[in-house]
């Protein structure tokens, strides 16, 4: 409980006496120079707080159970060891950041910060003109434009509802949920940067963002990300039994081996081809920055899941190993027929066929990558331009290139 009379004494003096009325002052003449600044003592002299709100806020704190507070927060419990440190079901105050366990996990936290850009930062005037234009892309072009920013701007939403409602809650580590913190932010700068193309290009907004629920093969990926993702943010689930521990990492590895590492690798590498011939050089910008940060956050999600392995060797059953390699290989078969209804005929240097391929060798990359039995042996890679792109680090100096006073497509008028 607090003790008001360890304070001073005089503070509702100060605020029951009556305040007297400013003495006039004589005219001053105005001095030459300003006068060296002085340090004064408040004369009390301004509006007082209602003194029942006043009253009411100390008994307040009077009541304030601070010893259940500190209870609460284990006051003088032991420092934190790096050895009770765990990815999931961990004891220790998940307040104390350090002394590190993951220092990967702080690493990736440093290196997504570093890669920061925002989308207003990107021309998109050579687009917006490029759009415009009756003959400036084919009606391939066109719908593949629609579609990737159709799909993308409702799937970064389920990334950022998957990882702010159900994934940060059950992560006990604070390095890795610093981590989280960063790209719950960056999947919001995603979300962003679509609407900002849709916006710029003046696309008809319903249209785009409902494909989720009106095109079918943007409805299935989305719905299987659900289904994979809704059960964590029950209020009432808790990890701490093999049960509920395999659904915890089952949601991991179809957020991050699948929804993250698979459904958005046919739309990504077809706005970038789309880019590297000089069109939509401005949405092919974000999405080669979007992209960056996505391969960190398949590394980061890969990372999480093996240490959790490794930390819950029980888990990882071959009943369980079965189910995941059915679940990627269904991601991948979503991702197929995505690829089918976007090019229905051959454009931009590649075809449905070709995707498939690269879908294939994603595919084994993401199995591989936790452990498990590549499902296409020999697949290769049609796009090792792909690997380049992510490879690169994000040079350019944006303020050498922006537009000043820039306006979105809606703005702007079009003779």
């Amino acid at each position: 409980m607090i003790d008001w009379n360890e304070f001073h004494e005089d503070d509702t003096a100060i605020a029951e006496a009556p305040q007297p009325a400013p003495a006039p002052q004589p005219a001053v003449e105005p001095r030459a120079e300003a006068p060296a600044e002085e340090v004064r003592e408040s004369a009390g002299q301004y509006a007082a707080a209602d003194q029942d709100r006043l009253t009411r806020a100390k008994q307040s704190l009077e009541e304030l159970d601070v010893a259940a507070g500190l209870e609460e927060l284990e006051m003088g419990a032991a420092r934190i060891e790096v050895d009770q440190k765990r990815m999931i079901n961990a004891r220790a105050d998940l307040n104390q950041l350090v002394p590190f366990k993951y220092e990967w996990a702080w690493q990736k936290y440093l290196d997504g910060s570093a890669n920061h850009w925002m989308p207003q930062e990107v021309n998109m005037n050579a687009d917006i003109a490029l759009w415009k234009s009756a003959d400036g892309l084919t009606a391939d072009e066109r719908r593949i434009v629609e579609r990737s920013l159709g799909y993308f701007s409702t799937a970064d939403s389920l990334v950022a509802n998957n990882l702010v409602l159900a994934v940060y809650r059950l992560i006990t580590n604070p390095e890795c949920r610093q981590y989280l913190l960063r790209q719950a932010f960056e999947e919001a700068i995603h979300t962003h940067a679509y609407q900002y193309c849709v916006e710029s290009l003046g696309m008809d907004e319903g249209e785009v963002f409902n494909m989720y629920r009106e095109v079918p093969s943007v409805a299935a990926k989305s719905a299987w990300s659900l289904k994979h993702t809704q059960s964590l943010a029950r209020p009432d689930f808790h990890t701490g039994t093999p049960e509920t521990d395999q659904e915890l990492l089952r949601n991991l590895i179809a957020f991050y081996c699948v929804t993250e590492g698979i459904f958005f690798y046919c739309g990504f590498s077809q706005i970038l081809s789309m880019g590297r011939r000089n069109k939509m050089t401005g949405v092919a910008e974000q999405f080669q920055y979007i992209l960056r940060d996505e391969s960190m956050h398949l590394n980061f999600g890969v990372d999480m899941i093996n240490q959790i392995k490794i930390e819950n060797p029980h888990l990882w059953t071959p009943e369980f190993q079965d189910e995941v390699t059915q679940m990627i290989l269904e991601g991948t078969e979503l991702e197929i027929a995505y690829a089918r209804d976007t090019m229905p005929r051959g454009v931009l240097g590649m075809n449905a066929a070709i995707m498939e391929e690269y879908l294939h060798f994603i595919c084994n990359r993401r199995l591989a990558q936790i452990g498990l039995k590549e499902q296409f042996p020999g697949a290769e890679n049609p796009f090792p331009w792909m690997s380049e792109i992510i490879d690169l680090r994000k040079e350019k100096n944006f303020f050498e290139t922006r537009v000043t006073e820039y306006q979105v497509g809606g703005a702007l008028s079009w003779d």
